[in-house]
């Protein structure tokens, strides 16, 4: 089983770009107690020393699926800012979002269904008899072109194949591109509230779900103190 997740800042400041990096240790760390291999596609390194504005890791094992799921969605982290001393604000967010993996496009004639049809010219004259235009189609995608440059059906179906070799390798260049995109599009998508996992301090310690229950109970017996008390 295989997965791709995307750790982000988004377009967060550095402080961001600090999680970021604790967050990728995090992950590749977990992965290998967990006996999955955990493969760093993407680096791309933030603006201050040690830290990461984004990362794409490929996840491959049998437990991918729900590591995947644990760590998808916000990260908070809580802690002061190392790079602006007097900055008052104690709670950062970054993203760790799913790519959906590209499906390589494979070039092979076995793949490949030749069909002759005649040419024709302006208003619809035949330019000779004999079917010497030749389409090609890509069976696994669909892909098509259509050859008749020639007299010679040969010929022709020699240009339909590097015309459609050329038309698969634009199809995945698109592919890269909407996954760059969608990638671009995660960097604007981080939510504030509702993490996922939440750390503290600057020994990153992840905190424990025992501390969330127990404020919450503490936020719920001041406000029915407060209720009795009205």
């Amino acid at each position: 089983m295989e997965k791709i997740i995307q750790i982000t800042s988004g377009r967060g400041p550095a402080e961001c770009t600090w999680v970021a990096a604790q967050v990728l240790k995090k992950v590749l760390q977990e992965a290998v107690a967990l006996n999955l291999k955990a493969t760093v596609l993407q680096h791309e390194a933030g603006s201050e020393n040690g830290t990461v504005e984004s990362a794409i890791i490929l996840l491959e094992g049998n437990t991918a699926v729900d590591f995947v799921t644990s760590w998808i969605g916000t990260i908070q982290w809580i802690g002061k800012s190392a790079f602006r001393k007097f900055h008052k604000r104690k709670n950062w967010f970054i993203g760790i979002f799913e790519i959906e993996k590209t499906k390589e496009i494979v070039f092979s004639e076995k793949d490949i269904q030749y069909q002759a049809m005649r040419s024709s010219g302006a208003g619809g004259q035949h330019v000779n008899k004999v079917s010497s235009a030749i389409r090609a189609t890509h069976l696994p995608t669909g892909l098509s072109v259509v050859s008749m440059d020639s007299r010679s059906q040969h010929q022709n179906k020699k240009l339909a194949t590097e015309r459609l070799l050329q038309k698969l390798k634009e199809e995945s260049v698109l592919q890269i591109k909407n996954q760059f995109q969608a990638q671009w599009t995660n960097q604007l998508q981080i939510e504030r509230g509702n993490p996922i996992r939440t750390f503290e301090g600057s020994d990153f310690k992840k905190q424990k779900e025992e501390k969330k229950i127990k404020a919450e109970r503490q936020r719920l017996k001041k406000e029915l103190y407060n209720e009795i008390n009205r």
